[in-house]
């Protein structure tokens, strides 16, 4: 009924003549600080948003990849800086160098692992109640169900039917006249033990790596260091790392074997093997062991990693005067396959000006038609060496830090290779050189290979294989087990049998028709009379043992109800024998019907 108008009660409210309402005002309810922190925690914990940011975190990891990190390769990023000063506001920007402990990668952590805790403790809530419920009731028709059938039995025969699904691994309940069962839990149980695995890993990670350190250490043949902080060349560590976590242990480098390819002519020189033989010095003992590329030797704790090679020329500087002011194995970078290496030397005290070289190392010399050297194989085979050589400030009291690989040399003036107007020394083992200017004399003594070890120690790497085995473990279990429910109703003379799968189950109708035919079997193995009648639900069993009755003489059992084929079969039988009976109940020959 109309509500009336306020100015006629006697004319309702939706008369035509009636007052227009006021408009309903725009935008719904409003949430308010509650409802608007309750709408953002389920964005942040339903499973897309978890998806999402996995996806995200996988992508932030990228730069990580591509960017050299000052964690694992500093001297990449010098190089990289020098590379690219235009860009260098945007690799500060955005922690180009530092990703993984950047704040935008360690939101994105942060929020994952809040994420996948909103998403896992309710379904664990959720899950562990399911579990201890009892299976469903039993719908009230099953022919609309999968598989639908129904097999020979009654009321007293649901005890049978519940003993069968138990032994198929069914959780059972009776619901009147009917079993429901229901398996399968174990899938949503892998489906948590995957998030949970997952958030294992992501608190496995971000506390163990706090604990764990990076250290490198580049060492010439015949050199070694000690386990400590000093004498390392780069170094990082986690957040909690303790100076008193170093184990006392100390290595040497005794000598770096590489295997190259000589007998195939389209790999001639390709490195086959890498082979770094070292001394440890552990616990007052020492020993020799070995360091490969994919063969790390632990110690200590550690992974001793063997990560890159090169070599080292050792050049000797003297004064004017014949005084020995300089004499170093230095480093020389490889800077192609050949091992053509390009190597700094600074000398700043000893002669009458800072001395600056820049130099070329050739394993395995040769001129090409342009007149410049070359290496052809990159072992030692015909090593020369070529320095350019600069004098004046080398920048090393300016208080700015300085890579050994690189010589800044605007403020220096070129007086051997370059610009210069003397080409650049070139040196062969065991000769000797003037520096122009009458500065003194360079010789190359001799040249060794280097080997850079890294030590690593990861407090993580045992806790997250058992994890990864558990993912993949849990992972296989919510994909392959299914969840289904079975029901087995006695109804109209008969047992009826049908399930639902609860996802995805090509197989269900399988199952529906292995357990009809489980009930089927063990009905007629249960039945049968003694002297050979026939019980309920004659089957092969009740045929074959009225066969033996007719062989041996005794009264032919008579089919009982439902006899069908078997029956037939059986009468037949003991006619031949010439035996009585073979008659159903009503006295007709089943053999004919």
């Amino acid at each position: 009924m109309s509500r009336s108008s306020s100015s006629d009660p006697l004319r309702p409210g939706d008369h035509i003549d009636a007052p227009e309402a006021a408009p309903a005002a725009p935008g719904g309810p409003r949430l308010g600080v509650a409802g608007w922190l309750r709408f953002l925690w389920r964005q942040l914990t339903s499973m897309r948003t978890a998806i999402v940011l996995l996806l995200l975190l996988a992508v932030g990891a990228i730069p990580g990849s591509l960017v050299p990190q000052r964690s694992s390769d500093p001297n990449g990023v010098i190089q990289v800086r020098a590379d690219n000063p235009d860009l260098v506001w945007l690799y500060d920007a955005l922690s180009l160098h530092d990703v993984y402990s950047s704040p935008w990668f360690s939101a994105i952590y942060i929020l994952l692992f809040t994420s996948l805790v909103g998403c896992v403790i309710p379904r664990l809530v959720h899950h562990w109640r399911a579990m201890r419920a009892q299976p469903p009731r039993t719908p009230a028709r099953l022919s609309r169900l999968v598989g639908f059938q129904t097999v020979p039995g009654d009321a007293s025969d649901l005890d049978r039917a519940e003993r069968v699904l138990r032994r198929l691994g069914y959780r059972t309940a009776r619901y009147g006249e009917s079993v429901s069962a229901e398996r399968g839990y174990l899938r949503e149980t892998g489906n948590l033990l995957f998030h949970i695995a997952m958030l294992a890993i992501i608190v496995v990670v971000g506390l163990g790596s706090g604990f764990g350190y990076n250290g490198q250490r580049l060492l010439v043949e015949g050199r070694g260091f000690a386990n400590a902080l000093s004498s390392y060349d780069t170094f990082s560590s986690g957040q909690w790392f303790d100076d008193a976590a170093l184990a006392p242990f100390a290595l040497q480098l005794d000598e770096l074997d590489v295997v190259y390819e000589t007998e195939n002519p389209n790999a001639i020189g390709a490195p086959l093997d890498f082979t770094a033989h070292v001394a440890v010095t552990e616990g007052g003992e020492e020993r020799q062991a070995q360091i490969k590329v994919n063969e790390p030797l632990s110690v200590a704790g550690a992974d001793l990693y063997l990560i890159s090679n090169g070599y080292a020329p050792r050049i000797s500087v003297r004064d004017a005067e014949g005084d020995l002011v300089y004499d170093e194995y230095t480093p020389f970078l490889a800077q192609d396959d050949l091992m053509t290496s390009l190597g700094v030397i600074k000398v700043a005290d000893g002669l009458d000006e800072q001395l600056g070289l820049r130099g070329f190392f050739y394993p395995t010399a040769f001129q090409q038609e342009t007149g410049a050297l070359a290496s052809g194989y990159p072992d030692l085979v015909n090593p020369v060496l070529s320095l350019q050589a600069f004098t004046g400030d080398l920048g090393l009291d300016a208080g700015i830090p300085r890579s050994v690989y690189a010589l800044e040399t605007d403020a220096m003036t070129p007086i051997a290779g370059g610009e210069a107007d003397v080409e650049a020394l070139t040196m062969v083992p065991g000769e000797t050189v003037e520096i122009p200017g009458g500065l003194g004399t360079i010789t190359f003594e001799d040249v060794r290979r280097y080997g850079v070890i890294e030590v690593h120690v990861d407090h993580t790497q045992a806790p997250v294989f058992w994890i990864a085995m558990l993912i993949l473990a849990s992972l296989l279990g919510s994909l392959l087990i299914p969840r289904r429910r079975m029901w087995v109703k006695a109804a109209d003379g008969r047992l009826e049998v049908a399930g639902l799968a609860r996802g995805e189950d090509p197989t269900l109708e399988r199952a529906v028709d292995d357990l009809a035919k489980r009930l089927a079997e063990d009905a007629a193995g249960g039945s049968g009379g003694s002297g050979g009648s026939g019980g309920s639900g004659g089957g092969s069993a009740a045929a074959e043992r009225g066969a033996g009755d007719a062989a041996a003489g005794g009264s032919g059992g008579s089919g009982g109800s439902g006899g069908g084929s078997a029956t037939a079969e059986r009468g037949a039988r003991d006619a031949a024998a010439g035996g009585p009976g073979g008659l159903s109940d009503d006295g007709s020959d089943p053999a004919r019907s």
